[in-house]
């Protein structure tokens, strides 16, 4: 009998830590990407009002692994700057500014895969804080719970004296990004996608992506899946909705990369679509569309492999 009420004792012991546990952690999880109702396969408006602001332009965003903290640009006045919100406690923190200078501008963040880096473009001077007239790709680093704000160029295997644009990062660091550093003189707007491998701390020589991907017209702000199975970017050719569309490709079992696909009317307006970029969990896809950030359910990706 005294076993009996012990079991008992236990039981009724255990199970409301459990109930507990399991509604902090529910409650926790519903916190994710700043406590918004997911989206269906139709783009909603991402946090408005909070994020997305009228009479303001929002652009390229990321999520860490967690869904706990969110990084993006923002345009003030013809300057872009670096936003950052994150989840403290049961709230997020109202967006701070993270990266702004009042010479050059700093845009398109993005995490590295281990989180200890932030990667964005800047037309800072290497060595000063005056403006270039071409974008380079730089970083920060994490120093414990904060970040060390020196701006570290990623070196000149990546950049040039043209413009290198919009990164993302597989998950042994690879870099995929645009440039223009091959374009004819009277084509400069004629931006490629290359891929750089990262070996022993350093970016390589950057390879130029193939024909099924790159073109003569306008390839830019790639989004490259962490197991690089596919790629989304933004597009400006004759057969697109508008003044830029996404794109996508996969990559076959051989390595190659299927010829890219328009991502069809749902996604791609009249307007200019650009900068996207799946949550880790591969649950959302976000996009800038009319300078403002959008999501999606990322199902929509693999709705359009062959």
């Amino acid at each position: 009998m005294k076993k009996m009420k012990s079991y008992i004792l236990m039981m009724c012991c255990y199970f409301p830590i459990s109930l507990i546990l399991s509604g902090a952690y529910c409650h926790k999880e519903k916190l994710k990407y700043l406590d918004q109702t997911p989206p269906s396969l139709t783009p909603e408006i991402f946090a408005p009002g909070h994020i997305s602001i009228k009479n303001e332009s929002e652009f390229g965003s990321i999520f860490n692994k967690e869904a706990t903290e969110f990084y993006y640009g923002a345009n003030i006045n013809g300057m872009a700057e670096i936003r950052y919100t994150k989840l403290e406690g049961k709230t997020w923190s109202k967006p701070k500014v993270l990266l702004s200078h009042d010479k050059y501008s700093l845009n398109d963040p993005y995490l590295s895969p281990d989180e200890n880096r932030l990667y964005f473009i800047s037309n800072k001077a290497l060595e000063s804080d005056d403006a270039k007239e071409d974008y380079d790709i730089w970083y920060i680093e994490r120093e414990g719970n904060k970040w060390n704000t020196k701006l570290i160029n990623a070196g000149s295997n990546i950049n040039t004296n043209k413009n290198e644009y919009y990164m993302s990062l597989t998950k042994d660091g690879s870099m995929y990004f645009s440039s223009n550093k091959d374009a004819v003189e009277n084509r400069q707007h004629d931006f490629n996608i290359y891929s750089s491998e990262f070996k022993q701390g350093t970016f390589q020589k950057p390879k130029l992506l193939g024909n099924s991907i790159n073109s003569t017209a306008y390839e830019a702000d790639v989004f490259v899946s962490p197991d690089e199975a596919y790629l989304i970017f933004c597009g400006i050719r004759k057969e697109g909705y508008g003044q830029g569309d996404l794109y996508v490709s996969f990559k076959d079992v051989t390595g190659k990369w299927s010829k890219a696909k328009n991502m069809g009317k749902l996604i791609n307006t009249e307007g200019h679509e650009l900068c996207p970029f799946v949550t880790q969990d591969g649950k959302y896809l976000f996009y800038t569309s009319n300078k403002d950030i959008y999501w999606v359910d990322a199902s929509i990706i693999n709705s359009l492999k062959e």
